[in-house]
């Protein structure tokens, strides 16, 4: 993985090694048609995607496998029967390099992670989102 941070999503997949490169493509391609909405941009050197200013998911290309990062597993448990066979992390999937890019499954991710931003603004105080002011 090239370790100059790179300046943009097209940057980044075109610096990984070419076998990679079809993946990241395609998964680029499942979160931005989940969430059309998001906001695409490099975090933490590599690809990621911001809901309302929240961090929603990030990816990454590594030797042997590419990683989704979604900030957060709090979707594992609805997606148990999805998830099994892929390693699992702290927020974080394996996707082994040998094997299709699971679209639909991303697809899903996404838009998990999409309700559970949308769904934790709405719950937060008025004052307590990001970018609000107090009625004047």
């Amino acid at each position: 993985m090239n370790k100059s941070v790179p300046k943009s999503v097209d940057e980044y997949i075109a610096a990984q090694p070419e076998a990679i490169r079809p993946k990241l493509a395609k998964v680029r391609d499942a979160i931005r048609k989940a969430v059309p909405e998001a906001v695409e941009g490099i975090g933490y050197r590599m690809p990621g995607y911001k809901l309302h200013g929240k961090p929603m998911l990030y990816f990454a290309g590594f030797s042997k496998h590419y990683s989704l990062f979604a900030a957060s597993g709090s979707f594992f448990s609805q997606l148990q029967d999805e998830l099994r066979g892929y390693e699992l992390r702290k927020g974080t999937i394996h996707f082994p390099l040998s094997e299709p890019v699971p679209v639909k499954l991303i697809s899903r991710i996404a838009k998990l992670r999409a309700a559970g931003i949308k769904g934790a603004l709405k719950s937060a105080p008025t004052g307590a989102r990001k970018g609000s002011r107090p009625p004047t």
